[in-house]
This record gives C-alpha cells, structure tokens and sequence, in this order.
C-alpha cells in the first residue's frame, strides 16, 4: 500500500515585537526628570512633563484635570518625592492601574520630606536615578531591552561633559567662597568643592516660600559685605523683594551675581545641555569675567 505523505507550509513562529503597540507612556512630576527618561524610552515612550513652566515656581504647583487623566493611563509616573510633588502622590492614590509602576526619587535616594529635595542638581544621584530608570523601562517593556540599554549608555556618555566641568570648577576654584539665596544649590556647590557660606536657614525658609529668621538675613548681608563672597547664585524662579534686596546689595559689592532654575530654560533644551549652560555661568563668575 502507499502513502502520500503532504507536507503544508507553515508559518514560523517567532517573537516579534507588535509594532502596533503604543509606546509606554510615561508621566514625570517634573520636566528634567521627563527629559532624562525621554533620553532613555526614545521613540518606545510617550512623555508628559506636569510642572515644566520656567516662569513658575514649582513648590507653588496646583494639579488640574488634565494631570489626572495623564496619571491614570500612565504605566509608569515618576515623581521627585520628598514633599516636592506631594500633589503628585495623591493623584497616584487617586487613581487604580495595578500594572502601573512608580519611580519616586527620593525612596530611591534614601531621602525623605524636609531634606533638601532638589535631588537632580546632584550629579551622582542623577546616575543613580537615570540607572533605575533604565532597569523600570526594561521591566515594562522587555523586547525592547537591547535599545533602551543603548540609550541609556548614550545617556551616560553625554552628561559626562556636564559632570566633567564640575570635577574641573573643582580643581581650579576649590574653597572659594560663595553665596546662594537657595539651598538648591547645595548640590552643585559640595561635590565642586565651593564654600557655600550663606546661612542654612535663610536657604532652606526661601526656598519653600517662607521668611527667613531676621538674624540670618543680617548674617546673610554681612558675608556680601565682607569682601570674602566671590560668586552670589539665585533662584529666577523664586522672586521676592528679599532676594532682589540681597542681588541689589551683591551687585552694589561688585559680586558676580548668576541665576539658575528648577526646571529646564529653556524647555525644549536637553538637560544636561541646560546644566552644562548653568556651570559655564559659574565658572564665568568664579573668573570674575562674568558679563555685565
């Protein structure tokens, strides 16, 4: 007897990714953290930046309707933490995803509510949030591991420039003095080996919108007064008649008088471009060659 034996093509199996799938998306409290993972994500993400308006102060922030929706499809929302986007929290417990997961920086940084939380002036808690960022897009999305690892090395390799030019603010102005009417700055200032010598409570009272004591705005006056300040660094997204009184009497000493912000100026820029811009400002003024 014979057999005819039928072969029938079939299709392969094989893992594929679904180019049909819509990227992750992704809600960051904060534009500069927004930007980083976007630098991450690339074209498999969708970021939405909720505080990103340079012209506002961001501890003053107020959620709407359109932040909500944005929250509850998020896969992933990352927060600064540490009171700094509290509204942010209770959006999150507002809104049920059980697959969504949650970066909050300051957790992850060991830090809580009342430390300084301005965590991504400080360049080694930068690496170490943009690793984890890393490590959450690749347990969102697997398959494509291999390219979000690839831009995160990119990652590394660009902010190098900006990190560099601190070690070298380092090694030529280590030990000057300097001012600030913030403690933002803090974070710049120890690991580039300044002496921050403003008062700790008029940083810490300004940047949460409070007044500082009266002795630390005289302690604050007379450090410009003594000649020893070389640099004076302020907040251009926290205006107040004290700090416009304290870059008056900066300027009146002929100190170099530099502004920086909390948020990406300007917003389109990538961040490390916008620290890079910061850092040559303040070497500028630490070689009192800053303009005007």
């Amino acid at each position: 007897m014979l057999f005819l034996v039928v072969l029938i093509a079939l299709p392969l199996c094989t893992a594929q990714v679904d180019t049909s799938i819509k990227p992750l998306q992704i809600v960051a409290g904060e534009n500069f953290w927004g930007n980083l993972v976007s630098q991450i994500g690339g074209s498999h993400v969708h970021v939405f930046s909720v505080v990103s308006d340079p012209n506002a102060d961001p501890h003053e922030y107020e959620s709407n309707t359109d932040d909500a929706r944005a929250f509850d499809n998020a896969n992933y929302v990352i927060l600064n933490g540490a009171g700094y986007d509290s509204w942010g929290d209770k959006l999150l417990s507002a809104s049920t995803k059980p697959d969504r997961k949650v970066l909050n920086v300051a957790d992850l940084l060991g830090e809580k509510e009342g430390d300084n939380p301005h965590f991504w002036y400080s360049p080694s808690y930068v690496n170490q949030v943009i690793a984890q960022m890393e490590k959450d897009l690749i347990a969102l999305d697997p398959s494509n591991a291999a390219y979000y690892t690839d831009h995160y090395r990119t990652l590394q390799s660009s902010l190098s420039e900006y990190q560099n030019r601190i070690s070298s603010i380092k090694q030529k102005f280590g030990g000057t003095k300097v001012a600030a009417t913030e403690d933002i700055f803090v974070y710049i200032a120890d690991p580039a080996g300044l002496d921050l010598v403003s008062p700790p409570a008029f940083m810490a009272a300004v940047a949460e919108g409070n007044d500082p004591p009266a002795s630390s705005v005289v302690e604050f006056e007379n450090q410009l007064k003594s000649g020893d300040v070389k640099v004076l660094v302020y907040n251009k997204q926290t205006v107040t008649p004290l700090t416009e009184s304290i870059k008056k009497l900066a300027a009146d000493q002929s100190i170099p008088v530099i502004g920086i912000t909390e948020t990406l100026q300007p917003p389109e820029s990538s961040f490390q471009d916008w620290m890079n811009s910061e850092l040559i400002a303040l070497e500028n003024a630490l070689s009192a060659k800053a303009p005007g």
